[in-house]
């Protein structure tokens, strides 16, 4: 398998990917809206520097969606900062390749 199945992006969110730091904060790359599967469930998660933070949702989006962790994404109508954001990469495997990205 390649990608996640069609049939499981059953949602939507928009995603800001974060470019860096400028002179007035963070910055961020133009809105793009992204077929997706949300899974609001509160979980446990370490966060870039290896502290434990409180997860309210976790999205999966197809490998090619660029969201790194500081990315603004809107889910729900609530817009909320990535805490975490793994590549699911089976390298040739069969299975669902997927970027699994949990946010506050």
């Amino acid at each position: 398998m390649s990608d996640l199945p069609a049939f499981l992006l059953r949602h939507t969110v928009t995603v800001e990917a974060l470019t860096g730091e400028g002179p007035y904060g963070p910055e961020y790359d133009d809105a793009t809206t992204v077929r997706c599967f949300v899974d609001d469930k509160r979980r446990l998660v370490r966060d870039a520097t290896g502290g434990q933070v409180v997860s309210e949702t976790t999205v999966y989006m197809p490998l090619s969606t660029t969201c790194p962790v500081g990315s603004r994404v809107t889910v729900n109508g609530r817009t909320t900062t990535v805490l975490v954001s793994a590549r699911r990469d089976g390298g040739g495997l069969p299975t669902p390749d997927h970027l699994e990205v949990a946010l506050q």
